[in-house]
């Protein structure tokens, strides 16, 4: 089994860190085979472990097994291609291990006018399609600690406040 570094291009990056998903799927730049690990690069950080589960037609197909998207690791020295099993162990193991989930309450909120709840409801599904995790903000807290609401935007905490806004402007 060999360990390589795989860097992932920035616009599949942002849709990374904006869905979950069990695998990824990346041009394939070296000969690996199944079952080979690699450490996952993104904007100069190591954001993920994966291990090979397809490697064919030009692609691979990467299975997460760890990752760091929200605490990445800093991937200084490290170029898409083998690496070496030192190296490798050291970037794995600063990726740290499984964390303990914790319950998550998730919501979008939209004011909506409509004629009754079933147009309400196609209306923000219309909406939620067409604005997009680009422009439409999602509130997320701990359950149980709705002071802590935070919203987020492109996977990325936003301020909402228009009055710190206004603050930040001055």
């Amino acid at each position: 089994m060999a360990q390589f570094v795989v860097i992932i291009p920035e616009g599949q990056w942002a849709t990374e860190r904006l869905f979950q998903h069990d695998a990824v799927t990346v041009p394939a730049v070296f000969a690996a085979e199944v079952g080979d690990e690699v450490l996952l690069v993104a904007e100069e950080q190591v954001v993920a472990l994966a291990r090979v589960e397809k490697a064919d037609g030009g692609e691979l197909a990467l299975w997460y097994l760890r990752r760091a998207f929200d605490a990445p690791v800093p991937a200084v020295g490290l170029a898409n291609g083998l690496v070496d099993e030192a190296t490798f162990q050291r970037f794995s193991r600063a990726l740290g291990g499984l964390a303990d989930k914790k319950e998550w309450l998730v919501s979008v909120a939209l004011p909506i006018e409509a004629v009754n709840p079933a147009e309400a409801v196609r209306q923000f599904w219309s909406h939620v399609l067409e604005l997009g995790p680009a422009e439409l903000p999602t509130y997320v807290w701990p359950s149980g600690d709705e002071l802590a609401m935070q919203a987020f935007v492109l996977g990325a905490e936003k301020n909402q406040d228009p009055e710190e806004e206004d603050e930040e402007d001055d």
